[in-house]
């Protein structure tokens, strides 16, 4: 430890307030040596550092576990039993911790239904939004889908002039199975006394008494073709409804400043709706001296003024309850009609997924830019299905198609022609109808399954949401386009989105949340990301800053933020956006305590955490804390020298030159637009960019996968590309390295890993006591039957399952944690036992051998 730098911390330590300071004493996690520090609240700390100095160890294992633990142990005995608990971190004492929330560097996920939206928490916003607000549009006309009110007839009436006469009617529905005798005989008894037929008002007993008219009505109510079926010009949509036979429920006027009278004319119009199963008619008859009274504007989304079946003149309307228009009955919104993971929300082809089996274009169509002619279409390179494609190389002068034009040419049109086919020749749907209907033989089993891939779902758009939640927009947008548009667009339509003063009573405080989550994932470098991205594929950093921008939204105060290394993959240019971003956090009132090497982080600081002095057991000490002046100025580290300009990163004199490359064609995923590229051979290749430039998508995605299949080696599925060439045959074997945990298993670590312990093993059986004690390489293993301790079963330590607490790890009283029986410890190679040589760090192991 520095020494100057000591002096000044080691009396914090004990006299600082736990209300200004996070006090960490004697931790000894992992290869920390009883390092105490004091960590201010409310500020951007960064703990640096050589790799293996013990940042993590002080920052995730220590301050998190801890923060995390204590959260935990707040919690009931209930719901502790469902929480993954940590153990209590080896360190004398924390003191001021806050709750932590950890942001790592891997896509924990790999659930193909998580979204950037679902991960993000905008998606539950946006749900929510169109449920609240959103208004529902034909798809026929265009217009707006409303379910009339009560209120809505009260104020059509009352645009009339005062004295106004007027009907409140309810079209008869006949019931099957009774007679319209009976049905009047039921109205009687309601206390309905006249019925309108024709134009004409019936008293219901007259009508009962003339069989005759209730035979001729009856006939006419039988349901059959409706007049609009029977090709009837100028049928009226009332005639239609009820076949003009409608209960008179009410004879009024309109008198403005009757209040008593209003609220019979809402009794009789809701008793309407109920006898009408969701519909109303109101006739307003022409005054006596035959004028027409003046028109009432309509009120919005109301079903449109209808002539009379009578064809008297006068203003008749139809009011519905009902949520339907242009003979369609629509979903009204709620939220879980705009959630894909939800049966009654997701798009029925897909199920949610957003893909489906179908057709690939891109494997049917592989080379585009090969022509027609030259065999761009792969199917009908055969001779025998050669048969489909002669029509089209004969007769595409008829229709002015350019057969020797490349397909990436063509217009869009011109390719939209290629599978639908016309009067010369018929496309790629009838060929692939035509396989379909055959598939009863195993090759066009075998010749379909070629051209199958998984597709954007023609249904939902990949939206994974129901086709007609896609009829409910928000300023002529709907839920679909918006999920498809990448954040930075999507930002602008949501700050470009005007409210009436009702939508903003309603909906002001979700778009408020929107715009602000939105701005976070902008400003973090991610807009351009679309929030239908599977979150699965986004890389560990793009992973690292959504979690980082939906804190963010959460505004949670007096937090704890501890991230590893959030610059990592990326781009210089957007690490001043991080920054702020941090500050943010920090300036809401939380504590963000970063892992990080980046400089412009380090300069962004307000203070600076320095582990080390060196790696692995040579490191674990706190060599400096302070400011970034009062580092540059006062301490000796490495992380100083390179501050300050006395180390640095060399530039190599000369260049490596290649020959042979690896050249990938057509890369089409994601946001890569059909580009080729070559890879070197036999040199360090660094593939750069801006962050979201695609170059994860071209390595994880394209070569890797394209490399294995190549090789035989199983791997995940391949991206959309064109093909790989090149030098293939120089390479033996692809290995991909990620940020991941290379081993989940309790008993993995480096030297097994490496398969060093194999040979450490058979050094130790080697040794004169062990062939006198007739031990094998196996008896110096952990992991079977023999040399290991079986008290433990060579974990070195056993595990007390606990019912409602954290399970109890205790020290194997037996082996005392060195996992071997005595007589196989008794062993030595130069006086190192071989639970010796396994607590050795790598540079000593190499130093020791």
């Amino acid at each position: 430890m520095n020494t100057a730098t000591a002096a000044t911390i080691t009396p914090e330590i004990t006299e600082a307030d736990p209300k200004q300071y996070i006090i960490i004493k004697g931790a000894r996690v992992n290869n920390l040596k009883n390092l105490s520090v004091a960590i201010p609240r409310n500020k951007l700390v960064v703990v640096t550092g050589l790799s293996g100095s013990g940042k993590s160890s002080l920052a995730f294992d220590t301050l998190f576990a801890e923060g995390q633990r204590m959260y935990v142990e707040s919690l009931g005995s209930y719901a502790r039993q469902f929480l993954g608990r940590m153990e209590k971190p080896a360190v004398d004492y924390i003191r001021g911790v806050s709750p932590a929330i950890a942001i790592e560097q891997k896509v924990n996920t790999r659930n193909p239904r998580s979204t950037v939206g679902t991960a993000t928490e905008i998606y539950d916003y946006l749900k929510l939004l169109f449920s609240r607000i959103g208004r529902t549009f034909s798809p026929v006309s265009g217009q707006e889908v409303r379910r009339d009110t009560v209120t809505d007839v009260i104020e059509y009436l009352y645009g009339f002039e005062d004295g106004q006469r007027f009907l409140v009617l309810a079209p008869l529905k006949p019931h099957a199975g009774r007679k319209l005798a009976d049905e009047l005989n039921i109205l009687l008894q309601k206390g309905f006394t006249r019925v309108q037929w024709q134009g004409e008002l019936l008293f219901i007993e007259e009508l009962l008494a003339d069989k005759k008219t209730v035979g001729q009505i009856e006939k006419r109510l039988t349901p059959g073709p409706s007049p609009k079926e029977r090709g009837e010009k100028n049928s009226s949509p009332l005639g239609e409804v009820g076949r003009g036979l409608y209960v008179l429920i009410d004879r009024n006027a309109v008198r403005h400043d009757d209040e008593d009278n209003e609220f019979r004319i809402s009794d009789s119009v809701q008793t309407a709706f109920f006898e009408g199963e969701g519909e109303c008619v109101i006739e307003a008859p022409p005054p006596p001296q035959g004028e027409l009274p003046p028109s009432p504007a309509l009120p919005p989304g109301g079903k449109g003024a209808k002539a009379h079946p009578s064809g008297a003149a006068g203003a008749v309307r139809l009011f519905s309850d009902r949520f339907e228009l242009d003979g369609i009955t629509f979903e009204e919104p709620s939220v879980n009609f705009f959630s894909f993971n939800n049966p009654y929300g997701a798009c029925r082809r897909c199920e949610g997924f957003g893909t489906v089996l179908g057709l690939d274009p891109d494997l049917i169509i592989p080379d585009k830019t090969l022509s027609v002619y030259e065999g761009a279409i792969a199917p009908w390179r055969t001779e025998k299905m050669g048969e489909w494609l002669t029509p089209l190389v004969k007769n595409g002068i008829r229709f002015d198609f350019p057969i020797h034009r490349p397909y990436e040419d063509l217009t869009e049109e011109q390719q939209q022609l290629l599978w639908t086919g016309n009067e010369y020749f018929r496309g790629l749907n009838d060929f692939f109808a035509y396989v379909e209907s055959e598939t009863y033989k195993i090759q066009y089993r075998v010749l379909l399954s070629r051209y199958r891939g998984r597709t954007v779902c023609p249904e939902c758009r990949g939206s994974r949401i129901r086709k007609d939640a896609g009829y409910v927009k928000i300023g002529g947008k709907s839920i679909i386009d918006l999920v498809l548009m990448p954040v930075t667009k999507l930002t602008a339509y949501f700050n470009d989105l005007q409210l009436t003063d009702y939508e903003q009573k309603v909906a002001g405080r979700i778009v408020t949340e929107i715009r602000n989550r939105l701005g976070y994932l902008d400003k973090v470098g991610l807009g351009y990301l679309t929030m239908n991205r599977v979150a699965s594929t986004l890389s560990g950093g793009e992973y690292q800053r959504i979690k980082l921008a939906t804190s963010l939204g959460s505004a949670l105060v007096g937090s704890m933020y501890i991230l590893d290394e959030p610059s990592i993959g990326l781009h210089p240019r957007d690490t001043q956006k991080l920054i702020s971003v941090l500050q943010m956090l920090r300036d809401l009132g939380n504590t963000v305590i970063v892992v990080e090497h980046e400089e412009e982080v380090l300069r962004a600081a307000d203070q600076i955490i320095d582990i080390g002095p060196e790696a692995g057991s040579h490191g674990g000490e706190l060599v400096f804390q302070g400011t970034l002046d009062e580092k540059i100025d006062h301490a000796d580290t490495h992380t100083t020298r390179y501050l300050n300009g006395t180390d640095e990163v060399p530039l190599p004199k000369r260049r490596r030159k290649w020959a042979d490359s690896i050249e990938i064609k057509g890369a089409r995923e994601n946001n890569l637009k059909n580009i080729s590229v070559k890879i070197p051979l036999g040199v360090l290749t660094a593939i750069t960019g801006v962050s979201g430039s695609g170059k994860s998508t071209l390595v994880k995605k394209i070569l890797h996968p394209a490399l294995a299949k190549h090789l035989g080696q199983h791997s995940e599925e391949t991206a959309k590309y064109e093909g790989i060439s090149g030098s293939l045959s120089l390479l033996s074997a692809v290995e991909f390295v990620d940020q991941n945990p290379i081993g989940k298993s309790s008993r993995s670590n480096p030297v097994t890993y490496i398969k060093a312990y194999d040979h450490i093993r058979q050094l130790m059986a080697d040794q004169p006591l062990a062939k006198t004690r007739g031990f094998t390489a196996g008896h110096f293993s952990f992991n079977i039957d023999g040399g290991r301790c079986e008290i433990c079963q060579g974990e070195g330590h056993v595990t007390v399952e606990m019912q409602f607490m954290a399970d109890i790890h205790l020290t194997c009283e037996s082996c005392h944690g060195k996992r071997f029986k005595q007589e196989i410890l008794d062993v030595k190679y130069h006086e190192k036992d071989i639970a010796d040589i396994l607590d050795m760090t790598v540079d000593d192991a190499v130093e020791f051998f």
